[in-house]
């Protein structure tokens, strides 16, 4: 094997369990820093979704509160909070779920920031191409991506009617702040509470990316291509996992598209597969 075919080798392999810190410009080559070696690209497909960056809002008196404050993805059992007045944060599909079997074990106060819309008409393919047709919409025009769930409502299912029959969803308006032993309501009444549980979702996982400086003023980044995987600032610069990728309804045929794409982009022989 002589030394250039040993570097395509090289170039070629796939690389397990490599954390990549930080990715930065270099003219016309991106360098790719991780806990292994330092990488030169022409190029890159950023797959990180969101499931590595919880969100929790930096809430009034957040730091107040002498309770426990967790987030869904620390929830482990609903037996965990038998005894406690548990405040489930958060509108969507996840929060539902917890309140249902949290519910059925202590007292639960439901909170969110906007009224949910409950949906009791089936989910068609169509309505899913929708859904994800206004979420590629607002990141193509640089605006922060909603969740498919904002779009589409949530499902009536049985579960979630019987949680109704239980009186589960009697859903209140967000607290105005955590104090020491709970929140404050708007009014100046005050509740008690053992544990709050923000159900309120991920960020897209893009730190490693900052120094491309791929963000607007408002926090979104400007997505182009057939599927809005391509950054608009930075058409080397491929994010599957953002936007409407970032659902099972959107991310079917991301990951393929993203990657002809820079593929033709960079001028290699594999874009003319289709």
């Amino acid at each position: 094997m002589d030394r250039s075919d040993q570097q395509r080798q090289e170039e070629s392999a796939v690389a397990l369990t490599v954390k990549v810190t930080v990715v930065c410009d270099r003219g016309e080559r991106l360098r790719v820093e991780t806990d292994r070696a330092v990488f030169s690209a022409r190029g890159i497909i950023n797959a990180t979704g969101t499931w590595e960056t919880p969100f929790i809002p930096d809430y009034p008196g957040r730091d107040l509160f002498r309770g426990a404050q967790l987030h869904t993805k620390d929830y482990r059992t609903a037996a965990a909070f038998a005894g406690q007045h548990v405040i489930v944060v958060g509108a969507g599909i996840s929060a539902i779920q917890l309140l249902d079997e949290i519910s059925r074990v202590t007292r639960t106060t439901w909170v969110t920031r906007t009224a949910p819309v409950f949906r009791d008409a089936p989910f068609t393919a169509d309505d899913g191409r929708a859904a994800v047709a206004l979420v590629e919409d607002r990141v193509r025009r640089g605006l922060p991506p909603a969740s498919i769930v904002s779009v589409t409502g949530l499902p009536l299912t049985p579960a979630i009617r019987a949680m109704r029959d239980r009186g589960v969803l009697d859903r209140k308006p967000m607290f105005e702040a955590l104090t020491e032993t709970g929140v404050r309501w708007p009014d100046g009444s005050e509740t008690r509470a053992d544990v709050i549980l923000w159900c309120t979702g991920f960020r897209s996982s893009l730190d490693h990316l900052a120094p491309l400086q791929l963000r607007e003023d408002g926090g979104g980044i400007v997505m182009d291509g057939r599927l809005a995987t391509r950054v608009a600032k930075d058409p080397r610069v491929h994010l599957v996992g953002y936007g409407p990728s970032a659902s099972t309804i959107g991310a079917n045929r991301a990951g393929g598209a993203a990657a002809r794409e820079l593929a033709g982009f960079l001028g290699l022989e594999k874009a003319a597969i289709r």
